[in-house]
């Protein structure tokens, strides 16, 4: 068991599973191509399904090697189990020609889903998804904040421009959805400030705090929050790694110990023998 957990730790083990990885999602793409289907679409099905396979197999041997509930106390493992068994049930549609399993025709999309086994495969990957999820809570209050910001800008936006300009500032919806454009900075100023400057001088007084306060500030203090949690998780996973690393190397000297204890008590029972 032991010697089989190993193996699927191993850099070997992970890089071959990586390569299928990219392999299958090539393999993916190709399929979407009509021309290349009708050609080679034969031959894309088996190596699709022999990819499958090994992501089967690779499965099976971890859950084996960290045996079944140890195997899901991983998040990542969650992931790969998830992505596996909707690969399965996306091979289930060739059973759509039976008019009671047509509903197996939805898991033929979920075939795409095996891409973001390359999520699971990266440590680097895995560090920015973690980061993104315990950044979460400061952007959900962020989001709360800009929300209010939102809300206030619509108001002032309908009332001073919303007779004129009813397409944009008709209502607070409206207004709002404006003012994600102007925060886009997609065509905001030629296409919506300067034709509002063109009827309200004063415009400007209204567009740029908020491009200011939304644009440059907001976003800056979004990417502060995720760029904080990769440190953060990086760190955390370094102090890990030193951790398991300090923790095998004492388990190679307590087991070098009990070595030569044992050593000693064989030398002692032949000297007692004699």
């Amino acid at each position: 068991m032991e010697k089989l957990k190993k193996f699927v730790d191993s850099s070997l083990f992970q890089n071959t599973i990586l390569i299928v990885i990219v392999i299958n999602s090539i393999v993916l793409g190709l399929q979407t191509n009509q021309k290349i289907e009708d050609s080679i679409g034969d031959i894309l099905s088996v190596i699709d399904t022999i990819c499958l396979g090994i992501f089967v197999v690779e499965m099976l041997l971890k859950m084996i090697a960290y045996k079944f509930f140890g195997y899901f106390k991983s998040a990542w493992n969650w992931f790969d189990f998830i992505i596996v068994i909707a690969s399965i049930l996306s091979g289930l549609s060739v059973l759509s020609s039976v008019r009671i399993l047509r509903v197996f025709r939805v898991f033929r999309s979920l075939k795409g889903l095996r891409g973001f086994k390359m999520v699971s495969s990266l440590k680097p990957l895995q560090v920015i998804i973690s980061a993104i999820g315990k950044s979460i809570p400061g952007i959900t209050w962020t989001a709360l904040l800009l929300l209010i910001i939102y809300y206030i800008f619509s108001i002032i936006g309908v009332s001073q421009f919303g007779e004129a300009f009813p397409e944009w500032f008709g209502d607070i919806p409206k207004a709002m959805y404006t003012l994600f454009q102007v925060m886009t900075l997609e065509s905001w100023s030629m296409g919506i400030s300067r034709p509002v400057m063109d009827v309200f001088s004063y415009a400007w007084a209204y567009f740029v705090p908020f491009v200011l306060i939304s644009s440059f500030t907001m976003m800056n203090v979004v990417v502060g929050i995720v760029v904080n949690a990769i440190s953060e998780v990086a760190e955390f996973n370094k102090k890990e790694e030193h951790e398991a690393k300090g923790t095998a190397d004492i388990k190679k000297e307590i087991d070098a110990v009990k070595e030569h204890l044992t050593k000693l008590e064989e030398m002692l029972t032949k000297m007692e023998d004699k």
